[in-house]
């Protein structure tokens, strides 16, 4: 058996080969109608990285040091502590809660909709009014749904700290966001992958 989240000689992955593997094991080729609508000639399948737990663990990793710095950016503002990161159903649950593993901040799950059975909530996990919260995603096209799981949060009565991304595909999502009144970040680009459509 392998050793996961690392390479073979046990040392931990630097972020380009993080970036590398990505791209090796997520970067599909053909024509492809993304969940914006926008037509792309490249499709990166969040599913074939986030199942992947070498590629979990490094993630793990990058999104403790960005939610470090988005917590030492609030503290120096005087603006209010992280309580929890959030993550939205599918494909950003193994993300939020690799994420949740490396910081120790506990997590809350965003349904797409309320379900219509048992306790029919949108959010599952502890959520209390006033929390501040980093917003974690797989890949951000336009900003979409990144904006409608934020909205959903302050619904809730918390305050979205930020949206963190694992992959910007650079295709008007940070602008979106930031535009909404969020900050934005993101672990990596289409670029930082060699993405050149």
């Amino acid at each position: 058996m392998s050793a996961t989240g690392s390479e073979a000689d046990g040392m931990p992955m630097t972020r380009e080969q993080v970036a590398k593997r990505i791209a090796e094991v997520a970067l599909l080729r053909g024509e492809f109608t993304l969940r914006s609508g926008r037509k792309s000639s490249y499709y990166l399948d969040k599913y074939l990285f986030t199942t992947e737990p070498e590629v979990l663990e490094a993630l793990g990793e990058l999104f403790g040091e960005v939610i470090d710095r988005i917590e030492d950016d609030r503290a120096e503002a005087g603006e209010s502590p992280i309580d929890r990161l959030a993550g939205a159903e599918l494909g950003g649950i193994p993300l939020v809660t690799v994420a949740a593993l490396f910081t120790g901040f506990p997590a809350v799950l965003v349904r797409n909709q309320k379900k219509d059975y048992g306790t029919s909530k949108q959010l599952e996990g502890k959520l209390a009014q006033g929390d501040t919260v980093v917003f974690v995603e797989d890949v951000a096209t336009s900003g979409g749904q990144a904006l409608e799981a934020a909205r959903t949060l302050e619904a809730a009565g918390a305050n979205v700290a930020a949206i963190l991304c694992t992959v910007d595909r650079q295709e008007g999502a940070r602008e979106a966001i930031e535009n909404a009144g969020f900050r934005f970040e993101a672990l990596f680009t289409k670029t930082d992958l060699g993405i050149n459509e």
